[in-house]
């Protein structure tokens, strides 16, 4: 009795707080309603119309001007809403002062950046980072970055990026999170979680902007911008989940994508913006357009550009970024009869709102404190968290003869293009962060190391001896820097200097910019100079270690064949030289597990774990005619989703499921035990994965739906437990309802997608 006294009272006191909390969120949004409506009474037209304007600043800045003349009298005049790309204290200091001391209504802007995988102190590139599978840590990152953001005067931040990828030859595959729906969707969920915190408007908080929506990451042959096209049933099941699980974690705001779906362009999409996001998921926030999207529909051929910013507007848009269609066009519009008032009072009020829920009606200054900038901007504690994080998206792909990790005695080779280059350490879309202040691999080797390690350095090979492609990836500042010296010069010492060395660590990959928006490769190979250096190298019958770094799954059939131990890094921020070092050394046991299918070719794209069996699917064993096949490779990647090593091995066994059979609301527990069989501590994604035999509409041969991240000792042991209930068996019907139909389900828990450990089968009734 007294146990169930304990219950029920702790039942009622989760209950009281719940509805205290209700009744005080409703008695915050009744003080916001009162407070916007009695500011947008005194707003006029023009005013209301220039809260949806957000611009960035342009060349010809004024001497101790933060932004050109031009927007300043903008802004004087109450016609802009918000600013991205003005960075620092003082610098957001000065452009809010205009605002409210020189606007009439003195209404605050809102400051915005792409912060995309940390502020100034840059952390690995998110596929870099959800390699780790590691949500706290994920969550952790976010919340890192929101606090040095907003100490530095932001309260904005254009991330996560939660787009599902499949083909690799697209470059943004860089900024988000994988192939997987699932894994997308929490990845997504915590990244908000980080940035916002516990509330809007606390000083260390910053509003998350969902991106790109929708199916960007879907567009036709990789390339950057192009058209999408999908059937409904394959957005709600694949692509849209990862976008509503973080407008359900309290997304504050929502960037539409580039491209069109339904043949409609996603900023003019009704359906997407209102009847999908606004009334089917119940997103209260506003939407903005990515960099001049709304202009951008003129070329998709939808009208001149008033007509394309009423559609905008109609569509559900509230804030036009860069392009000015809204405040050139808005009034000539509701003259004609184009859109309606109340569609710009509904717009200028979502705006409106989210500056009251960053606080800065309150205090337009909030987020502009110097000396808080002072310790939290590039502080001891992001550079270390920085280390961290990129031990942990490091995947280990290969290590024969276990060459890794690296003695700290002998002598060691350090050759290639990146071992000794901070401009390429950050990776892209690393906008505020400073590249010379990262750590190269060769210093992170030699303070990892020690003294009893002599390290022999040669640049080997330049990235790319192509110097019309250099040209193109250097538009941001040089990442392909061209030797003086001849390629053979180059390789030449590189062989020399691996005479020397027991062991030879080869730094190659992909300069920075050659992944990222507008950075799509047909080829998606290490660019021949690099071939040629890790040809040679192999043939020197040294133990050759690859390290490489790239923003997207590369091919690598030829490399994987080469190397003795093949190490996935990724871009890694400012720490790359020190966490590298720490996972060759053994300092940390990787741990990270793929989140992208490597092809074996460009032919195999797309190409992804969960895809579908055709009605001639290829069975185990020699290719047969008539069947689902490639005459010239075999189906499946290189490297599949999940898939990752480490320097120790883990043994699954002793399978068990509580019951059989499943039920309306009841569970299954799904029990086994991990032992660590090797001699390091390390630790272990184990992944569960599930088939549907026989539904309505086909399923894919497997779906993730479930993860751990398990860490043991040399010779531990730990069982395991999974929950099965019905929203785990659940999938959209051709009527795009949310179902879980009885029938026999697969159950699947090993190392990757394609290992397998322990299978099982149940049944929901």
């Amino acid at each position: 009795m007294k146990h169930t006294h304990t219950l029920l009272k702790s039942a009622l006191v989760a209950l009281a707080l719940s509805v205290a909390g209700q009744v005080q969120a409703q008695t915050t949004d009744a003080k916001m309603n009162t407070f916007v409506s009695a500011l947008m009474g005194k707003m006029t037209l023009e005013e209301k119309i220039g809260q949806l304007n957000l611009l960035t600043p342009g060349g010809g800045v004024l001497t101790g001007s933060v932004v050109s003349s031009d927007v300043e009298a903008k802004i004087s005049k109450g016609n802009v809403g918000g600013l991205f790309g003005v960075i620092g204290v003082e610098k957001i200091r000065q452009a809010q002062e205009l605002a409210v001391t020189k606007s009439r209504l003195k209404i605050p802007l809102i400051f915005g950046s792409d912060v995309i995988h940390g502020y100034k102190t840059t952390f690995p590139i998110p596929l870099g980072l959800s390699c780790s599978w590691d949500l706290p840590l994920i969550e952790h990152s976010a919340r890192l970055a929101a606090t040095e953001a907003s100490a530095d005067g932001l309260c904005w931040v254009y991330s996560p990026m939660v787009d599902i990828a499949r083909d690799p030859r697209w470059g943004r595959v860089a900024e988000g999170s994988g192939e997987d729906t699932y894994l997308g969707s929490k990845i997504a969920a915590a990244m908000v979680h980080g940035y916002q915190g516990n509330r809007l408007g606390d000083k260390n908080s910053v509003m998350a902007c969902v991106k790109h929506f929708a199916l960007y990451g879907a567009a036709e042959a990789g390339r950057d911008y192009n058209t999408t096209d999908m059937s409904r049933i394959k957005m709600y099941e694949y692509y849209l989940p990862p976008y509503k699980a973080a407008i359900d974690a309290g997304a504050g705001s929502v960037m539409t994508s580039f491209n069109e779906i339904d043949g409609i362009p996603a900023t003019a999409n009704k359906w997407l913006l209102t009847d999908l996001l606004r009334k089917q998921w119940g997103f209260k926030g506003f939407v903005v357009t990515d960099y001049t999207a709304i202009n951008e529909m003129m070329a998709h051929g939808l009208g001149n550009l008033q007509t394309v910013s009423a559609l905008a507007l109609k569509a559900g848009v509230d804030m036009d970024m860069v392009g000015e269609g809204f405040v050139t066009t808005l009034q000539q519009s509701l003259k004609e009869h184009k859109v309606t008032l109340t569609e710009i009072n509904d717009a200028c009020r979502r705006v409106l709102e989210a500056k009251y829920k960053l606080g800065l009606f309150e205090d337009p200054y909030r987020y502009c404190n110097t000396a808080t900038a002072t310790k939290e901007v590039l502080s001891a504690d992001k550079r270390q968290a920085a280390r961290e994080l990129g031990a942990r998206s490091c995947v280990l792909l290969k290590n024969d003869r276990q060459t890794l990790p690296l003695k700290k005695s002998g002598t060691i080779a350090l050759v290639g293009p990146l071992a000794n280059n901070k401009s390429n350490m950050l990776g892209t879309w690393a906008v505020s962060g400073d590249a010379q202040l990262s750590v190269p691999v060769l210093d992170g080797m030699k303070q990892v190391a020690g003294s009893g390690v002599n390290i022999l350095y040669a640049k080997g090979a330049n990235i790319s001896d192509d110097t019309s492609f250099a040209k193109k990836v250097n538009v941001f500042g040089e990442r392909i820097d061209i030797d003086t010296r001849t390629p053979e010069q180059l390789l030449t010492e590189a062989l020399t200097t691996a005479a020397k060395a027991d062991v030879v660590v080869a730094v190659v990959g992909e300069a920075s910019e050659m992944s990222g928006e507008a950075a799509s490769r047909s080829d998606i190979g290490i660019p021949e100079s690099q071939r040629k250096l890790l040809a040679a190298l192999a043939q020197t019958g040294k133990p050759l270690v690859v390290v490489l770094m790239s923003g997207r799954p590369l091919t690598l059939t030829t490399e994987n064949e080469q190397a003795t131990s093949l190490l996935e890094v990724w871009f890694q921020g400012h720490e790359a030289g020190n966490a590298i070092a720490d996972v060759l050394f053994g300092n940390y046991n990787p741990s990270g597990k793929l989140t992208m299918s490597f092809p074996r070719n460009v032919g195999q794209i797309p190409i992804y774990y969960n895809y579908k069996n055709t009605g001639r699917p290829q069975p185990e064993g020699p290719t047969q005619k008539f069947r689902s096949n490639y005459l010239d490779v075999a189906n499946d990647p290189l490297f599949p989703f999940g898939y990752g090593l480490s320097y120790t091995t883990f043994k699954y066994e002793g399978l068990t499921l509580s019951a059989n059979k499943i039920s309306g609301g009841k569970t299954i527990d799904v029990a086994f035990k991990l032992t660590n069989t090797g001699a390091y501590a390390g630790e272990e994604i184990v992944q569960l994965y599930l088939r549907d035999q026989e539904a309505s509409v086909t399923r894919p041969v497997k779906e993730l739906k479930d993860f751990q991240k398990i860490k043991l000792q040399p010779g531990e042991s730990k069982t395991v437990h999974f929950t099965i209930d019905k929203e785990k068996l659940s999938f959209f019907n051709s009527q795009l309802q949310w179902v879980a139909e009885p029938g026999t389900f697969d159950l699947m828990i090993g190392a990757s997608s394609a290992d397998i450990r322990l299978k099982e089968t149940f049944e929901l009734l």
